[in-house]
C-alpha cells in the first residue's frame, strides 16, 4: 500500500473532524450536536449523492454492463450475510448472529460518500450509476439476515410477534432508501438548466458538511468505545477481517466487470462497508432479541473508521495492483 496515500487520506480534512470528535470525548469536552442536526446532514448527504448520481446516471446512459453490475451488487448482499451468519453462529446467539451478518451484508451510505469524496481529491473519475447499487444493496442482506434468523432460532417464538410484510416494508422503504432511490430517479429527469440552478447546494456544500457530519460520527464512536469491551475479541477481529475479505471479493467482481478505477473502488467499499444505520432500525423491529451494542458498536466504531482511514487507500492500491 502506499504509505503516502494513507497518510493523505489521515490527513485529509474530513477524516480529521472525525478524530476530532473522537479526541473530544477522550478529553470529556463538552462538544455535542444536536440530534436534529445530526439527522438533517445525514439526509442531506443522501440527497446530495442521489441526486448527484442520478446525474450522472442519464449522462452516461442505461447500459447492459450497468444492469449487470447492478445485479452483480445485489447478489453481493445477499451472499456475505450468509457466510458471515455461519461464522457468527460459532461465536454470539443465533439472535446476534443474524443481526450482524445483515449488518455486514448491508452497506454504510456514509462511507460510500467518504470513498467518493476520497476519489474526487485524487481526481479519478466514477460513475453516477453506483448510488443505484447503493440503495439495491440495503434491502437484501436485512432479508437474508432475518430468513435465517427464522431458519435456525430454536427458541419458541409468537408468530403473531413477527411479520413479513413489516419486514419488507422497513427493508425496502425505510428512510434512507426511500431518500436516495428518490433522489436518484429525480436527479436522472432533470434538465440541465435546473442540475446548474442545485448545483451550490448538492456540490459546493458538500464537502463542509461531510466534515461537520463526520465530526458527529467520531462524537457519537468515542461515546461507544466503551462497548468494545463487551463485544469480545473475536467480534474485533471478525469485524477488521470480514471487510477486508469482502472488499477481496469485491474487488474479484469488478475485474471481472472489466470496471475502470473510479467505479472498481465504490463497488469495493460497497461490499466492504457494513450498515450503522438501515439495519440497526430493522433489527430493532424484527430481533429484538438481539444486542444492538453488539451489532452497531462493531459497524461504527471498528469497521467504518477502519474503512476510511485505512481501507480507503489499501484498496485503491490493491485494485490499481490488479489493473496494471
Amino acid at each position: 500500500m502506499d504509505i503516502e496515500l494513507l497518510l493523505s487520506n489521515i490527513l485529509n480534512p474530513a477524516i480529521l473532524f472525525f478524530f476530532l470528535g473522537l479526541f473530544a470525548v477522550a478529553v470529556k469536552s463538552d462538544l455535542e450536536i444536536p440530534q436534529p442536526i445530526s439527522k438533517f446532514l445525514s439526509l442531506y448527504l443522501l440527497l446530495a449523492i442521489g441526486f448527484k448520481g442520478g446525474v450522472e446516471l442519464s449522462h452516461s446512459g442505461l447500459s447492459s454492463n450497468i444492469f449487470l453490475t447492478l445485479f452483480a451488487a445485489t447478489i453481493m448482499a445477499s451472499i456475505v450475510p450468509i457466510y458471515c451468519f455461519f461464522i457468527l453462529k460459532k461465536i454470539v446467539s443465533v439472535h446476534n448472529a443474524a443481526a450482524i451478518s445483515a449488518t455486514y451484508g448491508s452497506i454504510s451510505a456514509v462511507t460510500f460518500i467518504t470513498a467518493s469524496a476520497f476519489l474526487d481529491g485524487l481526481g479519478i473519475a466514477h460513475s453516477g450509476y453506483l448510488v443505484a447499487a447503493m440503495a439495491l444493496m440495503e434491502s437484501p442482506a436485512i432479508i437474508v439476515g432475518l430468513l435465517f434468523h427464522r431458519m435456525f432460532n430454536k427458541e419458541e417464538t409468537q408468530e403473531d410477534d413477527f411479520s413479513w410484510k413489516k419486514v419488507i416494508q422497513e427493508a425496502c422503504f425505510n428512510g434512507s432508501v426511500y431518500l436516495i432511490s428518490g433522489s436518484l430517479l429525480i436527479g436522472f429527469f432533470t434538465t440541465e438548466s435546473h442540475v446548474q440552478g442545485l448545483h451550490p447546494f448538492t456540490h459546493d456544500l458538500f464537502k463542509g458538511v461531510l466534515a461537520f457530519f463526520l465530526l458527529d460520527m467520531g462524537l457519537i464512536a468515542g461515546k461507544r468505545l466503551r462497548a468494545l469491551a463487551e463485544t469480545g475479541m473475536a467480534l474485533i477481529v471478525f469485524a477488521i477481517i470480514i471487510p477486508i475479505l469482502n472488499a477481496i471479493l469485491g474487488i474479484a467482481v469488478s475485474q471481472f466487470l472489466n470496471l475502470p478505477v473510479g467505479d472498481a473502488m465504490l463497488f469495493t467499499i460497497l461490499c466492504a462497508s457494513a450498515s450503522y444505520i438501515a439495519v440497526p432500525a430493522a433489527m430493532r423491529l424484527s430481533i429484538p432479541e438481539a444486542n444492538p451494542s453488539i451489532y452497531v458498536t462493531m459497524s461504527l466504531v471498528i469497521t467504518f473508521p477502519f474503512n476510511i482511514i485505512v481501507g480507503l487507500p489499501l484498496y485503491l492500491a490493491m485494485i490499481k495492483y490488479i489493473a496494471s
